[in-house]
């Protein structure tokens, strides 16, 4: 194995985990499954996926993992959180609360958008960050995030509405990057690891 290589823990409960093994696996990185808090060992950066917000959380819970992957994120590592995702970093969450990690300084208003059926795409904003205004982003029962900290900064919004935010070395994506064949945000997660 090249010793360069990033090694990326994604949150293997429920949801996209597949997917985002993909994408990670097609910026060069090594897709690591975390299911125990043994797993995050050696890790270089973590993907919380989209899913169920409550199924993930109870998992969590079950699993004993809320306070090593906070733990593992206030020492420095980057997270990733995408749609439950973001909704299980977020500070505050409205519209039936789950357990969070309280690591971005955000609230997050589950199902926003609606249900399942009203899932849809669309194009970043013009003037996001970081060449991020060509993104095409996929939003299924997304959340909202609103109340945003002071310390957060909004990287890419669609419609005015702020779908990627960054607060130190944690991302929170609305949607879901792991559908698409664009690598950016999962790149941008792979910038924010340390060369300790």
């Amino acid at each position: 194995m090249d010793e360069s290589r990033k090694r990326v823990g994604v949150l293997a409960i429920q949801g996209d985990v597949e997917a985002h093994a993909r994408a990670l696996e097609r910026t060069g990185a090594e897709p690591v499954e975390v299911r125990v808090e043994k797993d995050l060992d050696a890790l270089d950066a973590l993907v919380i996926p989209g899913g169920e917000s409550t199924t993930i959380s109870k998992g969590m819970e079950r699993l004993g993992l809320y306070e090593p992957i906070r733990g593992f994120a206030r020492a420095g590592h980057p997270v990733l959180g995408t749609c439950a995702g973001a909704i299980l970093l977020a500070q505050r969450v409205r519209n039936h609360p789950v357990p969070t990690l309280k690591l971005l300084d955000v609230t997050a208003v589950r199902n926003a958008y609606g249900t399942q059926v009203d899932s849809f795409a669309a194009p970043a904003d013009p003037g996001a960050a970081l060449g991020l205004d060509t993104l095409r982003c996929t939003f299924i029962r997304a959340p909202h995030l609103e109340d945003l900290g002071a310390g957060v900064e909004v990287l890419v919004r669609v419609d005015g509405e702020p779908v990627l935010v960054q607060e130190g070395a944690v991302l929170a994506a609305t949607f879901h990057p792991e559908l698409t064949s664009d690598l950016r945000v999962h790149r941008l997660l792979l910038s924010l690891v340390r060369d300790d």
